[in-house]
């Protein structure tokens, strides 16, 4: 098995499977839509902060004092806007504390390269480890140019958390990216002609936003 394969991570959770089975019907209204998105965000994020390191703390129960493990390692997300806004609330309620980086970029839609187009980007990075969140890996071509705009800042640790990848958009990111850990909820057949998921869920940020 390649590397590459050993760092694709496919949920097969059952509540996942759910939810997204959910998301993927045309009929979810927008209001349900989102919720979904940050229910599954919680779900993957479980997973995709498994490795990280913990500390040995000793607290005082109500009963005596015991020998516990708390986070040793600041988490940070970078939400591609606008569709990777859906997953923020769901990755803050999890981690209220983390730091957030906006980044904007945007799918040509003649040429289906990516365009930047805003960041917050200042000073260095304050934590140990971000996860770019995008619902959907299409191309590969944004979330390969977050993954740049990061490493270019200073970040060493960088992981991808989505919701639906084409096999195309998971070849590119890899690719340009060996070194990256990715995680989806599923796997879909394919990219249309104009660069849509197939079976997917149509576009993301639309459904979300009423757009």
């Amino acid at each position: 098995m390649s590397e590459g394969a050993n760092r694709l991570h496919i949920s097969n959770h059952p509540l996942v499977c759910h939810k997204l089975a959910l998301l993927r019907k045309r009929d979810t209204p927008p209001w349900q839509f989102r919720q979904l998105i940050r229910e599954i965000t919680l779900l993957l994020l479980y997973e995709a902060t498994a490795d990280l390191l913990v500390w040995s703390e000793r607290v005082e129960t109500p009963l005596e004092v015991s020998e516990v493990a708390t986070l040793g390692e600041r988490v940070g997300f970078a939400p591609i806007l606008r569709a990777g806004l859906g997953m923020v609330e769901g990755a803050l309620e999890l981690l209220p504390t983390a730091d957030v980086r906006h980044l904007g970029i945007y799918r040509d839609h003649v040429t289906l390269l990516p365009v930047e187009y805003y960041s917050r980007l200042q000073g260095l990075p304050t934590a140990n480890v971000y996860l770019v969140l995008d619902p959907m890996l299409a191309t590969g071509q944004s979330a390969a140019a977050a993954v740049d705009m990061l490493k270019r800042w200073g970040a060493t640790r960088v992981k991808f958390v989505g919701l639906i990848g084409a096999p195309e958009g998971i070849e590119v990111l890899q690719k340009a990216h060996p070194d990256l850990s990715i995680y989806l909820a599923a796997r879909d057949r394919q990219l249309n002609s104009i660069g849509y998921i197939l079976p997917g869920l149509g576009d993301a940020g639309d459904r979300q936003f009423r757009t």
